[in-house]
């Protein structure tokens, strides 16, 4: 619980977007916001992100950082079905070395994201290794400690 806490005084002051997608974009684009105008932080659940139509794959920087507390909780608590570590994982990664997300953070955000992503590591070990999560999860905590992001 001390994460999820840590993650909402980290994250709670940030300013909620109008937009969290390029809704004017296509329909896809406005759908997903829709979902994201439709649910906060504490709201948001593993459904509202379900594998193949996952609004975060379309997020702005902003609502992510905006979303990241309930993102921390879901992958804390997800276990089995609801397991969300290697989600969070495709989430933090998907830029790369030319991670927008990593740069939207700020110092604090960023050092709470590499010990969330080590407490994840402790909390599901078995599950992170039965979905052959490891590789990706250190490379993970690489890029958010700095050491490979351009």
């Amino acid at each position: 619980m001390e994460f999820i806490e840590e993650a909402r005084q980290l994250f709670g002051d940030e300013v909620r977007p109008e937009h969290f997608t390029n809704h004017e974009h296509c329909c896809e684009c406005a759908e997903h916001d829709a979902t994201l105008q439709n649910s906060n932080p504490e709201q948001l659940t593993y459904d509202d992100l379900r594998p193949g139509w996952d609004p975060l794959c379309f997020i702005n920087p902003e609502g992510f950082r905006y979303y990241f507390p309930a993102l921390a909780k879901l992958a804390i608590e997800g276990s089995g079905p609801t397991y969300f570590v290697d989600r969070l994982v495709f989430h933090l990664e998907l830029d790369g070395k030319n991670n927008r997300r990593y740069e939207a953070f700020s110092p604090a955000q960023r050092d709470y994201v590499v010990r969330l992503l080590q407490h994840l590591i402790e909390l599901h070990a078995d599950e992170i290794e039965q979905n052959l999560d490891v590789e990706r999860l250190f490379r993970t905590i690489e890029i958010w400690q700095g050491d490979t992001v351009a």
